[in-house]
């Protein structure tokens, strides 16, 4: 099993969720976070004081997945997520040693 998680801009979360759901995936964990990159930020003007946001809000997706699945589901996020510009955001995959469905003690791939 693999975990698949993507920072990935707001107002692409919508198309993420549909593209996870056409590849198969049934449940996902949602984030709101903050965070910069390579750009560190973006300058705004606010009543005509110039200053730095240095954290910009990005919405964090986590999904476990069996090993077969994972490439369609990064597929699916990089092509859903990607605008083109700068701070379409990451992918990142760890392994999974254990998963345990609480209510019903399933463990492995049938508790995901």
């Amino acid at each position: 099993m693999k975990k698949v998680e993507a920072i990935i801009k707001p107002f692409k979360l919508d198309e993420v969720k549909d593209a996870l759901s056409e590849v198969g995936v049934q449940g996902m964990t949602v984030t709101e976070v903050k965070g910069f990159g390579r750009t560190g930020g973006k300058k705004e003007v606010y009543r005509g004081s110039a200053y730095v946001v240095d954290f910009v809000p990005k919405v964090r997706v986590e999904v476990v997945v069996p090993d077969e699945l994972v490439h369609s589901v990064i597929d699916g996020i990089e092509k859903s997520a990607k605008t083109g510009r700068i701070g379409d955001g990451k992918i990142f995959v760890t392994n999974v040693e254990e998963a345990v469905r609480i209510r019903t003690g399933e463990r492995g791939e049938e508790a995901i």
